[in-house]
């Protein structure tokens, strides 16, 4: 499959390239960072250099990428977790406008299956929170698939040292979990543990 991977220099992203490339699958890894671009290629992908708020310029990319399958690993999440709390309206922001990005890009190259990351865990009240109940009820109606991960740790990860309590996935074994639920039927898939 052409796999149109937005979120592909991040924490999961750089992971999952190898394995899909592995897989067979022909990647396109979108980044907002110029910098990431040699990144995303040394892993085996093909390069998109799109910011997801740029709604015209990422319909374009998607377009002339032909997906048979998007997947969405955005976040907007900060290197230090005692700063996640100033970044709710962030990370909301991409859950939201960037993910109906997303959805718009892809009904306009033919509606190629959208995988979307969520939480598995409760969110407290708030933007966050609110945001991922939009995420996750936009893409079940596109018929897509809502990959609901729990609390990520291992290398790189919020959680190197230790492992953070239920619902969670070592990085490397959600990345295996993501690229199995490629086939998935409309749903959401739980990736735990």
């Amino acid at each position: 499959m052409r796999v149109f991977l937005a979120g592909a220099s991040g924490l999961i992203g750089q992971r999952l390239i190898p394995r899909l490339v592995e897989d067979g699958h022909v990647v396109g890894g979108m980044t907002r960072s110029a910098g990431k671009t040699e990144l995303i290629e040394r892993l085996g992908a093909e390069a998109i250099l799109c910011d997801v708020f740029d709604r015209e310029a990422l319909i374009q990319a998607v377009v002339d990428f032909k997906p048979d399958l998007i997947l969405n690993e955005l976040t907007d999440l900060p290197d230090d977790l005692a700063e996640i709390g100033k970044h709710a309206e962030l990370n909301a922001r991409i859950r939201t406008e960037g993910n109906q990005n997303l959805i718009d890009a892809a009904r306009q190259a033919g509606s190629p299956k959208l995988l979307v990351q969520s939480v598995a865990w409760q969110l407290p009240d708030g933007p966050d929170a609110v945001a991922v109940a939009s995420l996750e009820q936009s893409v079940l109606a596109e018929g897509g698939v809502v990959l609901s991960y729990g609390q990520f740790y291992g290398p790189g990860t919020y959680n190197e040292q230790q492992v953070p309590a239920e619902p969670r996935v070592q990085i490397d074994r959600a990345a295996e979990l993501t690229v199995e639920a490629l086939g998935e039927p409309t749903g959401v898939v739980v990736i735990t543990d």
